[in-house]
């Protein structure tokens, strides 16, 4: 079932009913200022950190869903209503929702008036404007009320929704004609404020959410809206709001346009020591002049239009696959780069007041979005790797707008450094940008402790080298990708736990998946070190990497399958010895994209076990049987029911590591059924079963072993855009980029006759058309470059600013 559309055209998925399974959202803003919002206007606003610069709020867990959010409200004689169709729920003659690129446009009609809400955050500009057309589509004139609403946060989320004795009596604002400024906390912080305001004369407003919803009332019923007008209420202390009233006529088909904007200003730090209780409102004022007519707001559209063309032109593909071109080409990109912007901190299953940035998330997401933006994603590998601590570990998490580390959540998750060399890696193949390396980056963000970027990647592969366990696998730590599989909390006695931390301290944990990791990702650190001439370093360095790899093939091998680790009383989880959890999918992924058992046959062997043993139609589940009872020895993996995230749930994430794998095997028809059954084009018309977004994805979905199998959760933060974007850009359709150019190695469905694939690259660009009339899965026959045939597979490096022709015949 379908609850909306592609349109392919205009770069948009459109929602034809409010009443979605799950409230359907896009993210507005690209640089500092974010916006989340729903296909009934629901959602909230943030400067560069959900939680400490949050200027909307928003309530988790609530019960209407999505009732807070960036809402209009049309008073049309005794009826309410909303573009939207929520908070007030009147039934609309008409409804559509236009999820687009940075953008969303709700369209609503009722008794003969059209309304439609232009959303966007503009390019270069902390704020976002919502645009409101009326269109008086009747024969008779109408005068309608109009109320834009929003409800302020008081800047730290997490405070805002705890310390009410004192949040109660904070809330301060001041009125000028047409804005409203939200200064709560300037007299103590007298660095920022947020001004909600129109570029239309008011006719009245509301400050207090009392005065405008009522105090037992709330937004599906806001006693202002009722009444006709607002009261001219000033906020002291309790619950600040901007609320504006427009009074509108409308003669017979006649329309007009009212702009909305919620902006966020910081004053520079020498006007931090001024009047406490004064405002410098220039700033402001110089906003609002920048959008007080449709022309400029209208280039301001053109201008945000431009800038993702400009973004996803870098990697476009014609294959006749409709949906295969759609997410290729949009969803997937477009996806990846709000995941840049977000990595996990907030979305509608994120509040924004916990988990920050990632270290392994944001290096993961790097790989999908570094093709696009290139200059930023080097911003970013130098800010993960800020966070690093001198022994080569890190914080798992930091905040985005301190870049300092999350030390509620801490460190000791034993994967996160190989992940700062896979990002590193990767920017180098894309860009060959090799004086990163000799950047001075500061270990946890003190600059007496700078050291080069490589300094940062030795110390990484380092830290796997010195913490392997009795088996030779690296320890697992905390928690190696899974975090919820802790295998150091143990107890003989019931009711306690403790963690084992270090070798003196009893046995200890290892990891099958992090040696995989090592082998991939330190051969990569190798090739770097032959790079710079660090001929001993790099002949130490795969010393280290093959003891692992045999200690994967033989401590790691359980017959059938790669285990996936030992707990830490050597005993192996992943393996037919386990009554459950018998396979686990990541150390199966994992090792054979780094070509581990290749060439002995066992990496087939894992991946037909794979197939036979935890394939679905929704997708690979996580691992096989499902643990139906917790314990203790294997921590939270086994607190989920059956069926649910961790516990042999669907990981969307990990899926494309199959897909990867068995394009390692020139298995096409494979890498493309596992692609396809988590690919959220091709799941579309099971909307219902799957409730979350249609157009991207989601972090997980319900195993076979759950009642609700096939339903997703988490949608858009997710590394599963990143490493989707890779697995089919990459691996299926075999354009990769290496540190000496180009690579050309499709794995395709024998069905797929043929492609062309435009990829911007260094600078130049190239035109690649693959011919695979030969109906072959894997194997290039012959490449041309601009008519000359080119021996190998790796095109040669062209200038900037060159067009490069490519022909590929398969076979």
């Amino acid at each position: 079932m379908r609850f909306g559309h592609f349109d392919d055209a205009r770069r948009e998925y459109v929602i034809t009913t409010p009443q979605t399974p799950l409230p359907w959202i896009n993210y507005l803003g690209s640089e500092d200022f974010f916006s989340l919002v729903s296909n009934t206007a629901g959602g909230y606003s943030f400067y560069r950190d959900a939680r400490l610069r949050r200027l909307t709020r928003y309530r988790y867990n609530s019960s209407p869903l999505d009732m807070d959010g960036h809402h209009i409200y049309i008073k049309d004689g005794g009826t309410v209503w909303n573009p939207g169709w929520q908070p007030t729920k009147t039934p609309l003659d008409r409804y559509s929702c236009r999820h687009g690129l940075g953008y969303t446009i709700l369209e609503g009609e009722k008794d003969g008036i059209c309304a439609a809400q232009e959303l966007f955050v503009p390019k270069g500009d902390a704020c976002e404007l919502d645009r409101l057309t009326l269109t008086n589509c009747s024969d008779r004139p109408r005068e309608l009320d109009v109320f834009s609403y929003v409800e302020f946060c008081l800047w730290d989320a997490v405070d805002d929704s705890t310390n009410f004795q004192r949040n109660f009596s904070t809330g301060e604002v001041e009125v000028e004609p047409c804005a409203i400024y939200h200064k709560t906390e300037y007299r103590e912080r007298r660095d920022h404020y947020a001004v909600f305001w129109s570029n239309t004369p008011v006719t009245s407003f509301d400050t207090a959410r009392d005065a405008f919803c009522g105090v037992y009332g709330g937004p599906a019923d806001p006693q202002a809206v009722r009444a006709g007008h607002c009261s001219g209420s000033i906020a002291h202390g309790w619950a600040p709001v901007g609320a504006l009233h427009i009074h509108v006529t409308l003669a017979p088909g006649e329309e007009k346009k009212i702009l909305f904007g919620l902006g966020y200003i910081e004053n520079p730090q020498e006007e931090k020591f001024t009047d406490p209780g004064v405002i410098n409102k220039t700033r402001a004022h110089a906003m609002m002049a920048r959008y007080a007519d449709d022309a400029q707001v209208d280039a301001a559209r053109a201008a945000l239009a431009d800038h993702w063309e400009s973004l996803l032109s870098g990697y476009q593909l014609q294959s006749g696959e409709e949906k295969l071109d759609r997410m290729v080409n949009l969803w997937h990109q477009y996806q990846c780069m709000v995941t840049f912007n977000m990595s996990r901190s907030a979305s509608y299953y994120e509040s924004g007041t916990g988990r920050g940035m990632g270290f392994r998330d944001s290096c993961q997401d790097l790989l999908g979005f570094v093709h696009i933006v290139p200059a930023r994603a080097r911003e970013r590998i130098l800010d993960i790797a800020a966070t690093q601590f001198e022994d080569g570990s890190a914080y798992h998490q930091y905040q985005p707008l301190t870049k300092k580390g999350n030390r509620d959540v801490g460190t000791g998750f034993n994967d996160d450094p190989l992940w700062l060399i896979a990002a590193t890696a990767a920017y180098l193949r894309e860009t060959g940008d090799w004086p990163i390396l000799e950047e001075q980056v500061p270990f946890e963000n003190d600059e007496r402790k700078a050291q080069p970027l490589m300094e940062h990647l030795r110390r990484s592969f380092r830290f796997t080298c010195t913490h392997l366990g009795p088996h030779g696998l690296p320890l697992i730590g905390r928690a190696d990708w899974n975090d919820c599989l802790n295998l150091n909390c143990f107890s003989e006695h019931p009711g306690e736990s403790f963690q084992i931390t270090g070798p003196s301290e009893g046995p200890v944990a290892e990891s099958v998946f992090i040696a995989g990791m090592f082998v991939k990702y330190g051969r990569e650190y190798a090739e770097l070190c032959d790079r710079l001439q660090l001929a001993d370093e790099a002949a130490a360095a795969r010393r280290s990497i093959d003891a692992v790899e045999q200690a994967a093939l033989t401590a790691g091998w359980d017959g059938a399958w790669f285990r996936r680790a030992y707990d830490a009383f050597g005993n192996p989880v992943g393996s037919r010895e386990c009554t459950e959890g018998q396979i686990f999918i990541e150390p199966q992924g994992m090792c054979v994209m780094a070509g581990i058992g290749r060439e002995t046959g066992q990496a087939a062997q894992a991946l037909r076990s794979v197939e036979e043993r935890l394939d679905t139609p929704y997708g690979v589940v996580l691992h096989q049987p499902a643990y139906t009872s917790y314990q203790l020895n294997l921590g939270e993996i086994s607190s989920y029911p059956p069926g649910y995230k961790e516990n042999a749930g669907i990981f969307c994430h990990n899926n494309p590591w199959i897909s990867c794998a068995e394009t390692m095997l020139g298995h096409g028809d494979r890498a493309f059924e596992v692609y396809r059954k988590t690919c959220p084009a091709y799941i579309e018309d099971i909307s219902e079963i799957h409730r979350t977004e249609p157009y991207v994805y989601s972090q997980m979905v319900a195993g076979r072993d759950a009642p609700t199998f096939g339903e997703a959760k988490n949608s858009w933060l997710t590394g599963t855009a990143a490493w989707t974007f890779v697995n089919v850009s990459q691996y299926i359709l075999g354009i990769q980029p290496t540190l000496d150019g180009l690579r050309i190695d499709p794995c395709i469905p024998h069905t797929l006759t043929g492609y062309t694939v435009t990829r911007r690259y260094r600078g130049a660009v190239y035109h690649i058309a693959v011919d695979n009339t030969a109906a072959v899965q894997h194997g290039v026959q012959s490449i041309t470059v601009d008519g000359k045939a080119l021996a190998g597979n790796v095109l040669p490096l062209a200038a900037a600013g060159t067009t490069v022709q490519v022909q590929v015949t398969m076979g």
